[in-house]
């Protein structure tokens, strides 16, 4: 639009008067909110008297890059593909694939061992099994039955 710009600078009188003479046909000034809340009543007025209309323009944040990639990183998800396979099948970061994901999927290495042993260390201590005992029956090391415990 001809008629139509967008500013993203403090209006000044002399930041008005340049736009004037650039835009002799002008009818809308748009800006970022964020500046128009800090023009001055006394500009908007006489911009109003001419006939120029000042407009805030809410945007919130950057637009998004990707549209339809979470929905296609949920279904290679469930069809049991790893982030690093996602990243490149999408053509798409790795860092991404973990943003952009809907379940509860964490970075890093797998467990090495079972959610089954988990519950078992968790219900063996609450039956009152030192963790000692428990690492030794379980034949796992004293660290990861209280790294369990602490999740």
């Amino acid at each position: 639009m001809g008629n139509e710009i967008y500013v993203s600078e403090q209006l000044s009188s002399r930041k008005i008067m340049e736009l004037l003479d650039k835009y002799p046909d002008l009818e809308k000034i748009r800006c970022p909110q964020s500046l128009y809340l800090r023009i001055s009543k006394k500009y908007l007025e006489a911009l109003s008297e001419l006939g120029i209309e000042v407009e805030p323009v809410i945007r919130v944040g950057r637009p998004k890059k990707y549209t339809e990639e979470p929905e296609a990183i949920q279904k290679l998800l469930d069809d049991g593909k790893s982030p690093k396979e996602i990243s490149e099948i999408l053509k798409i970061p790795l860092k991404t694939v973990y943003y952009l994901k809907n379940s509860k999927l964490k970075r890093g290495r797998k467990s090495k061992y079972p959610p089954e042993t988990e519950e078992k260390v968790k219900k063996l201590y609450e039956d009152g099994v030192p963790t000692r005992e428990i690492s030794q029956k379980l034949e796992i090391p004293l660290r990861t039955v209280y790294y369990f415990l602490k999740r």
